[in-house]
């Protein structure tokens, strides 16, 4: 599995993780689910049930990293970067795999 989590995106994760008052037994699970205008959207959720057998563990800047195997199919290669700016705040995907995606950015194709 090749995904880059950035080193801002991982601060910021560190962050929500010490808002939340997270142990270190949590990671950031990136996965994607079907559905959106484009067909698959991506999913960011803070989780602590790995399994050895579909799932995928890699560590960015700190900051544990899982992906089931299905969602890294399609995630291979990707980099998730946190943005900040007057337009807009939040995290973003640069997936290499993805061939469209809908007017709002929210949901893509591969």
């Amino acid at each position: 599995m090749s995904i880059t989590v950035t080193e801002k995106a991982a601060g910021e994760v560190q962050r929500v993780w010490e808002d939340q008052k997270f142990d270190e037994t949590m990671f950031l699970r990136i996965g994607i689910a079907a559905g959106g205008c484009s067909g698959f959207s991506y999913s960011l959720k803070p989780d602590n049930q790995f399994d050895d057998k579909s799932d995928s563990k890699i560590e960015c800047h700190g900051v544990s990293v899982v992906v089931d195997k299905k969602s890294a199919l399609y995630l291979d290669g990707t980099t998730l970067d946190w943005h900040e700016g007057l337009d807009r705040r939040g995290f973003t995907f640069d997936n290499p795999n993805v061939v469209k995606t809908c007017g709002c950015g929210s949901s893509f194709q591969a």
